[in-house]
């Protein structure tokens, strides 16, 4: 009996290794980016949709926004600012001259920064027709008009179809306003975005990020913003945006884009350097100790343009990032080119602005196209 009973113990020892060893061994060859992002709840790999689908519609406009939400996109992205009234609201520039009519309507006052107008003064500003003259190949008449929106309404698009995104939040510019960590704190806890996320279903059609525990990301280029959003929100999910240059990742030369003899942009940032390893790992290290779980680096793109910037993200950096366990996405990528050469060097998802071509690259592609979308939105 006892002899039988040791057999029997021996036995179930040896399968509960032989099992312990093939979960090691299943998590082992899961992708690290993988394994962070879910232990943090943010879908991986992540469609994080730059200020709406931004390509196809005006940037930071209702329309970006729907059809980002409609197209399948996993997080809306936004850059917060504030009114001279105290409003939140989502607009990248820190003036209104490149997005809105403000050279029109307020003629005297174009050169002035967002924060110094009130809500209702930026009600009345045009922020579509720009995009509709910038980009003829995509306008529609309905672009024309469009409107600034707030927090609060990017949040009621967010909650208000079948998919169920997040908010990726940037404290843009967060030194031209004070206590704008505090006010977005305040803000989503009052919309209920704080507290624990609602129970997602079984639904396997549409999207449900904001029922996990990343449903929000806090965002930011600014050390000073991160030390903030921590103090205020600890719990939430943040990101600290990295770029190669005067106050932040030092590079190898110094020499200005004035002084360096390319031709644009683009081939300027594609020859930019870190100074050393050393260098860049203290950003990490800096990051990972005030809170953030990843970070958000530039990328250099295959046929350049204006958001091609410093590569951040060669493998070797995407793999010092995940070995101090921080997860890895990128800003911001739109062609399939690029999709799969900055995947292949390890990152775990992309700021884009052309949802629809990521979703087809992860192989989720959206049920409807881009023109269904838009009409059915009135647009």
């Amino acid at each position: 009996m006892e002899r039988g009973l040791c057999k029997g113990l021996l036995a179930g020892a040896l399968m509960s290794a032989v099992g312990l060893m093939g979960q090691s061994a299943s998590a082992a060859s899961e992708p690290v980016g993988k394994v962070l992002s879910e232990k943090a709840g943010i879908l991986y790999p992540a469609v994080i949709a730059h200020r709406g689908a931004s390509y196809d519609a005006p940037e930071s406009t209702a329309p970006a926004y729907l059809l980002a939400r409609d197209l399948g996109a996993d997080y809306l992205e936004l850059d917060l600012q504030r009114t001279r009234d105290g409003v939140l609201i989502a607009l990248h520039d820190d003036n209104l001259k490149r997005t809105t009519n403000v050279a029109q309507r307020f003629p005297d006052r174009a050169d002035q920064p967002v924060s110094s107008f009130t809500w209702e003064e930026l009600k009345s500003l045009d922020a579509g027709t720009w995009f509709n003259t910038a980009h003829p190949e995509r306008a529609r008449p309905s672009f024309a008009g469009q409107k600034i929106l707030t927090l609060d309404e990017v949040i009621d698009i967010a909650e208000g179809g079948q998919n169920k995104p997040g908010l990726y939040i940037e404290t843009k510019q967060p030194k031209l306003f004070p206590g704008i960590e505090k006010d977005l704190k305040e803000k989503l806890r009052a919309r209920g975005w704080l507290g624990e996320p609602a129970a997602k279903t079984n639904d396997s059609q549409h999207v449900h990020v904001a029922s996990m525990p990343g449903r929000v990301v806090l965002q930011t280029f600014e050390k000073s913003s991160m030390e903030l959003l921590q103090q205020e929100m600890p719990q939430v999910p943040k990101v600290l945006l990295l770029w190669l240059g005067n106050g932040s990742i030092e590079p190898k030369s110094t020499v200005p884009f004035a002084e360096s003899g390319e031709k644009d942009k683009a081939a300027y940032y594609a020859k930019q350097e870190i100074k050393s390893k050393a260098e860049y790992e203290s950003w990490l290290d800096w990051a990972k100790a005030h809170g953030a779980l990843g970070v958000g680096p530039s990328s250099a793109l295959t046929h350049g343009g204006d958001q091609s910037y410093a590569d951040l993200v060669k493998p070797w950096m995407n793999q010092m990032a995940h070995e101090k366990g921080l997860i890895v996405h990128p800003y911001t990528v739109d062609e399939a080119v690029d999709f799969k050469k900055i995947s292949d060097a390890g990152v775990d998802g992309f700021f884009t602005n052309r949802t629809a071509e990521l979703l087809k690259f992860y192989d989720r592609p959206a049920k409807d196209s881009i023109d269904a979308i838009l009409k059915r939105h009135g647009y």
